[in-house]
């Protein structure tokens, strides 16, 4: 049987089932929204929109403390045991509280700096800060908790939710979008991920009563130091990343103007969709084999089933987006986005080379190579960063995409020499 076909036949099944249609909703509702923001607010109000994902990306990281994976892992091994169960609910919960507070305060009292740090000094929408200094409790209570659901292994639950959030998300964006132009998109961005908040308890709460479980006497430090070894891979990744994206982003703001930004951002969610697909396959079945393959042989079996299996496949996709990318624009966007057109090449090749070095970088967590993910994460953002600068002061807008193509090449070559004895 070949590679795709036992994917299909078995695991890409339960991928199908447990996050395909959440996927897909998602990636819809995505669409709509992007055709919301670019009839409403331009590319302008794109750009603006993906400075603000962007940061909240970095605040999610910080206020979960990055405990997402751990808190999967660890409530599936102690369902079993109460006691423990209790301990590692009440100790996520206790710390996770306690820098929300400070997150809230801090984004309240620097509302006006962080307002020229994300907008520049021509906007200001600082009370979007203080708006989501309220907000955040809620936000980072929805992320906990359906981690908490996913480690109970409740997984139609979290699709459910999912899927719930995601429809809520839309009608409220929709509607602000219509009524308060970029504030309500800006507005839509920070609320509509709360209000699922009181979803995810109610689910969680019909199956065990969360509140009598979280007492401070059930605090246990040895639980967070083992939860802080999973934090500090996503905390790098998750937070000096949107940092950068930033910078490269208010550059070309400055530089070339806020409808070039715009357009690089409509790219960017373009290839967020399409890519959601592949990276959930690796995820949800790669990794774990992944993780309990016991010799080189058996790893290398894996990383030859998805070069052979899905690349080939992905390619072929990326091929037919770049000949309709035309069509894809106006669809999505508008006739104001056309220039975008230009972007595709160099942002499919770097696509490219993203998917090749993706079953590669699942081996970081496969086998806990924690020193070498942060190294590898580090020297990519470095790369990009760099490049991104110099490529734009060359090429101009094309700069960035061509930085985005350069930098998970030398990311793929990268990863391809350190686990060679998996490839040889």
């Amino acid at each position: 049987m070949t590679p795709i076909k036992e994917i299909l036949s078995k695991s890409l099944f339960k991928v199908a089932s447990l996050n395909g249609i959440s996927i897909l909703i998602k990636i819809c509702i995505g669409f709509v929204t992007s055709k919301f923001i670019a009839l409403f607010i331009g590319p302008s109000g794109m750009a603006l929109v993906g400075n603000l994902r962007n940061f909240l990306t970095t605040i999610e990281s910080i206020g979960t403390l990055g405990f997402q994976n751990g808190i999967v892992k660890y409530v599936a091994e102690c369902q079993e045991d109460n006691l423990k169960l209790k301990q590692t609910i009440s100790t996520i919960f206790a710390s996770v509280l306690i820098i929300c507070l400070l997150l809230a305060i801090g984004l309240f009292v620097f509302s006006n700096q962080l307002n020229v740090a994300i907008f520049g000094l021509n906007y200001h929408f600082s009370f979007i800060f203080k708006v989501l200094a309220i907000a955040i409790p809620f936000y980072v209570g929805t992320i906990v908790l359906i981690a908490v659901i996913n480690g109970f292994s409740y997984f139609k639950k979290v699709i459910y939710i999912n899927i719930i959030g995601n429809i809520v998300g839309l009608l409220a964006t929709i509607v602000l979008i219509w009524k308060f132009k970029i504030e309500g998109a800006l507005i839509g961005i920070v609320l509509t991920p709360s209000l699922l908040f009181f979803v995810s308890y109610a689910f969680l709460n019909s199956e065990i009563k969360l509140l009598k479980d979280i007492k401070l006497k059930f605090f246990e430090f040895t639980i967070l130091k083992n939860l802080s070894s999973y934090s500090l891979m996503a905390l790098v990744s998750s937070v000096i990343g949107p940092i950068v994206y930033l910078a490269i982003r208010n550059t070309i703001i400055q530089d070339m103007g806020i409808e070039k930004a715009g357009y690089w951002e409509a790219l960017t969610r373009i290839s967020s969709y399409y890519f959601m697909f592949v990276s959930s396959i690796v995820s949800l079945y790669f990794l774990p084999k992944l993780a309990i393959a016991k010799d080189d042989l058996e790893t290398k079996s894996l990383f030859l089933s998805y070069y052979r299996g899905i690349l080939p496949v992905f390619i072929f996709a990326l091929v037919l987006i770049y000949c309709t990318r035309d069509f894809i624009i106006e669809l999505l966007f508008t006739s104001e986005f056309k220039p975008m057109s230009t972007l595709f090449f160099w942002q499919l090749v770097g696509d490219t080379c993203k998917a090749a070095s993706l079953i590669l970088g699942m081996q970081f967590f496969a086998k806990k190579l924690t020193k070498a993910f942060i190294f590898s994460e580090l020297f990519s953002l470095v790369i990009l960063y760099g490049s991104s600068f110099y490529f734009l002061s060359m090429y101009q807008i094309e700069g960035v995409v061509i930085a985005h193509a350069f930098t998970y090449f030398i990311y793929m070559i990268t990863l391809m020499v350190y686990f060679r004895r998996n490839l040889l």
